[in-house]
């Protein structure tokens, strides 16, 4: 059992306001950093609200030990047998020292870690000062998991000569396309190379990567290494709770809502500068018009002030002075890719970033008269510090007042790759679709479940529904697809055996509410994401591991690989509880699933994507690359046109047509950014033979 410190304890079980009761600048001896600080508040939080009472123990120090060994070196390239020997020591002393608040493991491993990329350092600047010899027989395993660590430093050194002569033979591979490519005679700047300087061309590529890695390397810091250790701490319970430091926690806040305020830009960090690749449309840099992509920014001012040069600092610290709240100026120096340096200033505003909303389009087939709406949700967002702000409950909502006003037929809800979110969003969303009723059962850790009902008495819509998913539709998704199937109110169809297979819950605890005042300037501590309910479906049964088993499954390309929660890292297990009172629906589905299959087997689409799923499980098992080139070379060709012949799976479907709805025709002009997602969406749901079996599908019911 950890041992907790007692002025925290009250912290954790009672309030934050408790600490009004501790003195200011009276801080003890017991915590004279962040990280000592960091360790009691994370555990203590993870152990008394996680669902399954998280035990500090040996078991647990095993968990951190292996789990951060790996995460550190997944690749197996930076340590060696002796190092780990070395280590093996710390197993089972973890959780000691987590009592302890020590740091010993976390110390010597880092300084191993960097004793051994100096070396990998010196490794790579010789090993590339040389040209390669492409006509040799040398393997290279791709897959790092069937690697054992190399025993002495020599192997080591190996070890990384042969993944660089990879990157080279890659690059060199790409040039040689580039160069024998018909089209580059036309170029008047086209020069013939030689294999030998396009082979050093390719070597200087492969440089310039190891330079841009290891820039990345100095420029972490210690509380950058320690959070990703404390990460590890939390994530070794399961797979959905985590440690989120200040800028994590604010990026997950931004995908949630759909919006952040700032510029609208998306930045990365290259070669030491900021770099814009994507400038957001509608966003204050869309609409200002100076700042473009692949600019350099190397200066950012507030307003007046002076202006901080940014070059070489980390993204991690240039984000935030650059976001900032919707009316603020800032100022920002950039380097244009002709040379010239330009100073632009920019009114933040709020990014609302459209693609991530739900949408929706009319439906028609050939041969068909009736009218299918579809919508496309991509997650289940929700803006938590803005009671009026977006919501994807009330935006599928009007979404399904706008196509019941065009008179269609039947609805389909898209929720492929559609992770979760919102728990209360599912469930107002559920209501929509049914009279009213349970929609989710949620369980705490100790006493019984208690019910989420849809609160909203009546039916929005009645008609014909399909709700289609995939192996990556997870948690809200599942819960949607769950209740509407236990209610016999949709049909689901899905690309896969079942859905991800995410049957819990989680909230946000954020740590700096939880310390006393006098500890504040020991900097901020961030914020801890922890699983603290399972939600189990009307019917008793969990969504945890199994999933939502579709009515009609279909070939995906996915099918023949192991995906889902059952796949993470320690998923917490499949339990059930009792069905709560509920009026199960039914629905006569032979007939519909039959003719389904029919037309299944008679696509020659559908037969080519499940040529392609038997081929993607075939090439799990194929890890081994040849480094001779011209036997590379031969590979990849055979493997082009492989790939080449599923190419006709993204050829439109004859027949199907994508309308734009009255309402958004009338609001979406040229030029609109709205308008231009909306043609890029409808361009993919022209191949999308899925939709189209669903449209055939709603027709029968």
């Amino acid at each position: 059992m950890l041992k907790f410190n007692l002025k925290f304890l009250s912290v954790v079980l009672l309030a934050a306001f408790l600490f009004t009761s501790f003195a200011p600048n009276n801080r003890s001896d017991e915590y004279p950093n962040r990280e000592s600080l960091l360790m009691d508040v994370l555990l203590q939080n993870l152990f008394y609200y996680h669902y399954t009472a998280v035990d500090i123990n040996n078991d647990f120090s095993a968990r951190v030990y292996d789990t951060y060994l790996e995460r550190i070196d997944n690749t197996k390239r930076i340590f060696i047998q002796e190092d780990m020997d070395q280590f093996a020591k710390y197993r089972l002393s973890l959780d000691d020292f987590a009592k302890e608040r020590t740091f010993e493991f976390f110390d010597e491993i880092q300084a191993v870690r960097a004793k051994r990329l100096e070396q990998v350092r010196e490794y790579y600047k010789e090993i590339l000062s040389t040209p390669f010899d492409f006509t040799q027989d040398e393997i290279f395993e791709t897959d790092t998991e069937k690697l054992a660590y190399v025993s002495s430093e020599a192997e080591l050194k190996e070890r990384w000569r042969k993944l660089l002569k990879y990157r080279v033979m890659i690059a060199l591979k790409t040039k040689l396309d580039r160069q024998n490519d018909p089209k580059a005679s036309e170029d008047p700047e086209f020069e013939v190379k030689s294999e030998e300087a396009l082979e050093q061309e390719a070597r200087e590529t492969v440089i310039k990567e190891m330079e841009r890695f290891f820039s990345t390397v100095d420029k972490q810091d210690r509380d950058d290494n320690i959070d990703e250790y404390f990460g590890v701490f939390a994530s070794v319970i399961e797979p959905h709770t985590g440690y989120f430091p200040p800028l994590e926690k604010e990026n997950f806040d931004i995908q949630m809502s759909g919006k952040l305020e700032g510029i609208g830009a998306q930045l990365i960090d290259k070669d030491g500068y900021v770099k814009v690749t994507r400038i957001v449309p509608g966003s204050a840099s869309w609409k200002q018009g100076e700042l473009e992509v692949n600019d350099l920014i190397i200066k950012v001012g507030q307003g007046a002030n002076e202006p901080v040069d940014v070059v070489d600092m980390k993204l991690d610290d240039v984000l935030p002075m650059i976001r900032g709240q919707k009316g603020t100026e800032v100022r920002l120096t950039v380097k244009k890719t002709d040379g010239t340096i330009k100073l632009i200033t920019i009114i933040r505003d709020e990014v609302v970033l459209e693609e991530s909303y739900a949408k929706s389009a009319i439906l028609s087939a050939e041969g068909s008269k009736s009218k299918i709406g579809l919508i496309d949700l991509r997650s289940f967002y929700a803006d938590f510090e803005n009671p009026k702000g977006r919501r994807c409950s009330r935006d599928v909502k009007a979404e399904v007042q706008k196509l019941m006003a065009e008179k269609v037929s039947g609805i389909i809800i898209d929720l492929r790759y559609n992770g979760g979110g919102s728990l209360s969003d599912a469930v107002d969303m559920t209501g929509l679709f049914i009279e009213e009723g349970p929609v989710v059962q949620v369980k705490s850790r100790e006493g019984a479940a208690s019910t989420l009902d849809d609160q909203d008495s009546g039916v929005l819509y009645d008609g014909p529904l399909v709700i289609l998913v995939n192996s990556f539709s997870a948690s809200a998704s599942e819960i949607l697809a769950a209740a509407l199937q236990d209610y016999g109110r949709a049909i689901i169809v899905g690309e896969a055996p079942s859905t991800f297979g995410k049957g819990t819950v989680q909230r946000f605890f954020e740590l700096d509410a939880m310390v006393p005042e006098e500890y504040r300037d020991l900097g901020e501590l961030g914020s801890v994401k922890i699983t603290t309910q399972k939600f189990f479906r009307v019917n008793g049964g969990s969504t945890q591991l199994k999933g939502v088993t579709p009515d009609i499954i279909l070939p995906g390309v996915y099918s023949y690989l192991e995906t889902g929660e059952k796949e993470e890292d320690f998923p917490m297990p499949w339990t059930e509880i009792k069905p709560t009172s509920y009026t199960a629906g039914t629905m006569k589905l032979d007939k519909i699933k039959a003719n389904s299959q029919k037309r299944v087997e008679n696509n020659p689409t559908f037969k080519m994507i499940d040529e392609e799923a038997k081929w993607f499980e075939q090439l799990q098992d194929e890890t081994e690359i040849s480094l001779n080139l011209e036997k590379y070379s031969a590979d990849q060709a055979a493997t082009d046109a492989k790939s080449e012949e599923f190419k006709a799976i993204e050829n439109d479907i004859e027949g199907l047509t994508i309308d734009l709805l009255k309402a958004d025709a009338k609001e979406l002009k040229e030029g609109d950014v709205r308008l231009e997602s909306m043609k890029t969406w409808h361009e993919a749901l022209k191949k999308d033979v899925y939709v189209m079996e669903a449209i055939r599908i709603i027709g029968e019911m």
